[in-house]
Order: structure tokens, then sequence, then C-alpha cells
């Protein structure tokens, strides 16, 4: 099992950008996303913290985003509706989508950045082939009691986690749909590197990890705060550590084995909802939103070894 290092403030950012809804890194990690309810995406260097690009097109909120796989592209979603298919470099929406009849809350590529997928506040994941100029989604998933709050997939399944308590599977290989009940709405699903996994926040201040075969309940982490927020948690990049948002201006580092709390972060002494969260694809790293700042947090461990 790694050793713990406890984490430190790094950068904080003013993302200028109204309250920021979802920080998310690219693929490698060398780059960061933040959602604004300025209905714009900024695009950043989370070490230095240099704005590099700024998204416009959305007609509403902002509410997640993520990198293609060979970061050329961004897909993002807005309570208009709509999700925006971007070019990285130019800046330029290659592509919007309509399909959902409400606010789209989450979305995701697949693997090698074909499709997009979408969940929305009408209780329907769409799966989207960009890569072709067909304009309505290619499947449409409608088997949810509630609104969709995160959707994440592998190569062959695609994970969507509702406020209906359920996380639902979607076997790609055979079509089968598989319904694992967690019975408190879920507000964020993470997997472990190892795909072996779920980590799942939910509505009663508990983070649960799931089984992805049997989808049974392996370990609960309470110690955090949620007051019904829809908070994100997600798991390090050893795989050994959880780390959660609170309703209180904390983030809290989980022992994924022993259930502990590692580390409770102060974020703020000014309160604030940590909501958003991101952990870095390689390194002991976070980025963390809180009203209109982002945090980058990171082991002393990574700062020395930067500065080697």
């Amino acid at each position: 099992m790694p050793e713990f290092e406890n984490f430190n403030l790094k950068t904080t950012i003013d993302c200028k950008q109204g309250a920021v809804r979802a920080v998310r890194y690219n693929v490698d990690g060398s780059y960061c996303l933040s959602c604004g309810s300025d209905k714009k995406i900024k695009l950043w260097n989370p070490v230095s913290g240099i704005l590099l690009k700024t998204y416009g097109g959305h007609a509403d909120e902002v509410t997640d985003a993520a990198g293609s796989c060979d970061s050329s592209y961004i897909v993002s979603a807005s309570l208009d509706k709509s999700i925006i298919y971007w070019d990285v470099s130019t800046g330029a929406p290659v592509r919007r989508l309509r399909g959902h009849a409400g606010g789209v809350r989450c979305v995701c590529f697949n693997e090698d950045s074909s499709v997009a997928i979408s969940g929305g506040r009408d209780n329907a994941v769409m799966c989207w082939d960009i890569r072709t100029r067909r304009l309505d989604p290619v499947q449409v998933m409608k088997e949810a009691r509630d609104c969709i709050t995160t959707v994440a997939t592998n190569e062959n399944r695609i994970y969507a986690a509702s406020l209906d308590g359920c996380v639902r599977t979607y076997d790609i290989r055979v079509g089968e749909l598989t319904c694992d009940k967690v019975g408190e709405p879920i507000t964020y699903l993470a997997q472990t590197r190892d795909e072996q996994c779920l980590v799942a926040g939910c509505q009663d201040s508990v983070v649960r990890l799931l089984d992805c075969e049997t989808g049974g309940l392996l370990s609960e982490y309470k110690g955090h705060c949620g007051d019904d927020y829809h908070i994100e948690c997600g798991i390090l990049a050893n795989d050994a550590h959880i780390v959660t948002g609170s309703s209180n201006g904390d983030a809290f580092v989980y022992d994924l084995l022993e259930t502990k709390v590692l580390q409770r972060i102060r974020i703020s002494d000014n309160g604030g909802v940590v909501h958003s969260l991101a952990t870095h694809p390689k390194r002991q790293e976070m980025l963390f939103a809180r009203r209109r700042d982002m945090y980058v947090f990171s082991t002393d461990l990574e700062i020395e070894e930067e500065q080697l």
C-alpha cells in the first residue's frame, strides 16, 4: 500500500466565469477545463494557472466537459439542452448536438473518442457518433426515473448514475442492462483505474464503493457533509485513496481499504460548497471547485519532482 502524503495548495485560480460548475483534467493531466455559469468553458495550465483558451457558444450554464483521447477536441454539456463538440486549437464549435428534452448534466467520450455519451435532466442517456455529420443520437436509453448525474464508460460498458438511486450498467458487447440499486440519490460516479470498482457519491453524505461485476457494496466512507448538494468524488491515480468534496469548505481524502479519513483538506475558511473535483490521471494532484475559484492541490513529493 503506498504511503500517504498530505496534499497542499499549489495554485488558486480565479476563473472569472461566475460560479464554476465543474473542473476536469484532460487525458494526461497536462491541461484542465473549467465550466462556468457564464456559459463558457476555459482551458488552463493547472501548474502555472495561465488561461490558454476560452470556448463560448452555449446559451446557458455549462455543467460538464471532457477532453478527447488526443486532446484535440472537447465535448461540453449545458443546461441549454445541447452538447457542443469543440476544436481545441481554434476554439470553434465543430458540431452542436440536440436531442435532450431538458438540461444536459453530464458528458464523456468513449475510449477512442468516436462517441460522446450524455446524460440529462430528462432522465435519458444518449450516444452520439461525432465522427459523422449525423446530428441525432445513435442510441437513447430512457430507463432511469430521475435525472442522470454521471455517465462513465470503458471499453465494454456504459455506466449511468441517477438521482433515482440506481447505477445502470449497459454492456455494449451483449446489449444487456444491469440495474444496481444503491437506495440513495447518486450525485456522482467515478471508476477506479483498474476498472474493478465504482465510487459513488450519494446525497446522504456517504461515498460508497461498488463492485463492477456484482454491483455489491464493498465499503462506505463517512465524515464529510453533503447537505443535499450534488457533490463529486474521485479516486487518486494510485487506486488507494478516495476523495470527496463537502458543503462546508473542506475536501476529504479516505483510505480505500480501511475507510478512515487520511486528510481533511481545508479549501477555504469562508465556507462554500466544494462541489466539483478532478483527480490527476497519473500524479498525486487534484483540482477542486468552490464558488468562482479553482484550486490545485498536490503532495510535496510531486512539487519537489517538478523542481528537479
